[in-house]
């Protein structure tokens, strides 16, 4: 594609005189820069990009873009804003890929990924192949890509998006985190259902306040075009039982389709019995009635398949399609995950992270605890320091022992925060110990189990590493867990 022409779709108010080059790609990364590639420059946290413009030539780019002058014999186009020009550029180079396909977006502080799911499993059952990108990487029929981010940036959004059109993907659902709508991330998409789930705290090392956090999620509904019958239509599909319910529904100019327990809303549950390894429910629609028998323990999850039921039926799914997509998923990586080696007490791994999804999976595992539920979790670093003691509270309110070790430290001391976690919590009322090595955290618990126990082990679900200073290394609660049951049964 001309550089020129690609200017002239991408930044149409472009006025600098653009050559004609060829230009075979786009980067924003030095290292994966290729002959051909237009470079665009990004201020970072950590980097700056603007200064690596040698490396980028050197590696065979041919034009820039960029927020300030910079030192290279290329043609620069110098832009206000990179990043809103990167996801223009991204998505006119790739051919406005999601124009092409359903695209529903899931935003949310808890469930995202559970969600999207559901929601694959559902269209899978209405014929219609679906793609998700998200947490666990981007996900096309049985192929698992990984992502950088649960919403990466623009130029992998859209080159994701023109991926799954390519293999012919008619229906794609994304996590879009609050990060990426701040940053622009998801600009250029052109999203059919927008999805909101909850609202609690998290990222608020980002976020300046709750209120900042909840601005960012309802960005992606703000941005909906009014919907219009027959011409453009587009839903916001809303938790009538979540506070913040009516912030998000004041923004939206598309056609709102509601879902709870409690209030009363369009798609609903009734006559919910919770056991410990599954749900049954009457689902209510618009167009009826069903009973659903779903293989997913605890209430947070029957939202989060009231959420995917409601993104589906405005999808145009009817309800008995809907029944049979909810009835064949088999789980989630990482979420409620049972590890099962022939022992005599439950093992489960979650991606829990937030005093209230701790709060919800405890609840749930204690369903299944017979005698006492132990807890394995930890907050990450370089993160939200004001969520800790919350967590450390939640994890000694519900489980007989918690055991806190570290997540992810990243660049922070351990030490630093294991004390922000323990600080609200008092040594005679509550049983705690600090384990730092999570693996010998993991070993613990389960050497210390008995017949009747559950133990839970929360933070990181179905990731693979762990991230220790500057160095990341190869991690997984599930893989841990599995050789120390194996180690005590010998």
């Amino acid at each position: 594609m001309k550089l020129n022409e690609l200017i002239k779709q991408a930044l149409p108010f472009f006025r600098e005189p653009v050559p004609a080059l060829d230009v075979q790609g786009i980067s924003m990364d030095t290292r994966k820069t290729e002959d051909g590639d237009l470079f665009v420059c990004i201020q970072g946290t950590r980097f700056d990009s603007h200064e690596l413009v040698g490396e980028a030539e050197a590696q065979g780019a041919v034009a820039i873009i960029a927020e300030k002058p910079v030192n290279t014999t290329l043609p620069v186009l110098l832009v206000n804003d990179s990043r809103t020009a990167l996801a223009q550029v991204a998505n006119a180079f790739f051919g406005y890929p999601s124009d092409a396909l359903h695209l529903t977006g899931v935003t949310g502080t808890n469930g995202k990924t559970t969600t999207t799911y559901i929601i694959q499993s559902i269209y899978e059952c209405h014929a219609q192949k679906t793609a998700t990108m998200g947490t666990v990487g981007l996900r096309i029929g049985e192929a698992t890509y990984p992502l950088p981010n649960t919403t990466p940036e623009s130029l992998t959004v859209q080159q994701s998006l023109r991926q799954m059109m390519n293999e012919g993907v008619e229906r794609a659902v994304m996590e879009v985190s609050s990060h990426a709508l701040v940053e622009g991330r998801t600009r250029g998409c052109q999203f059919n259902v927008a999805v909101f789930t909850n609202l609690s705290q998290d990222h608020l090392n980002f976020h300046s306040s709750m209120e900042a956090y909840k601005d960012a999620k309802r960005l992606l509904f703000s941005s909906l075009p009014a919907w219009q019958k027959d011409v453009s239509e587009t839903y916001a599909v809303l938790n009538v039982d979540d506070p913040v319910f009516s912030s998000f529904r004041n923004v939206t100019q598309a056609a709102i389709l509601t879902y709870g327990i409690r209030q009363k809303a369009d798609v609903m549950a009734k006559d919910l019995s919770l056991q410990g390894h599954g749900t049954s429910f009457t689902l209510v629609t618009p167009e009826g009635t069903c009973k659903v028998t779903l293989p997913l323990a605890g209430t947070f999850n029957v939202y989060n398949t009231l959420a995917a039921a409601a993104a589906c039926y405005a999808g145009g799914v009817a309800i008995t399609e809907i029944k049979a997509g909810l009835e064949r998923i088999q789980g989630v990586p990482g979420r409620f995950e049972l590890v099962d080696a022939g022992q005599g007490f439950p093992v489960i791994v979650d991606y829990a992270h937030t005093p209230d999804s701790l709060k919800n999976v405890l609840q749930t595992a204690r369903e299944l605890t017979k005698n006492r539920l132990l807890v394995v979790c930890g907050c990450g670093g370089d993160r939200d320091r004001t969520k800790r003691p919350k967590m450390a509270q939640v994890a000694v309110h519900y489980a007989e022992v918690a055991i806190f070790t570290n997540d992810n430290p990243r660049t922070e001391s351990p030490e630093q925060i294991f004390s922000d976690m323990i600080e609200p919590l008092d040594e005679s009322k509550h049983q705690f110990t600090v384990i730092e090595d999570r693996r010998e955290a993991i070993y613990r618990a389960i050497n210390d189990a008995q017949e009747g126990d559950v133990i839970l082990i929360a933070g990181k679900g179905h990731e693979t590493y762990q991230i220790i200073g500057d160095h990341t290394v190869h991690f997984d609660d599930r893989e841990e867990a599995r050789e120390a049951l194996k180690e005590r049964l010998r």
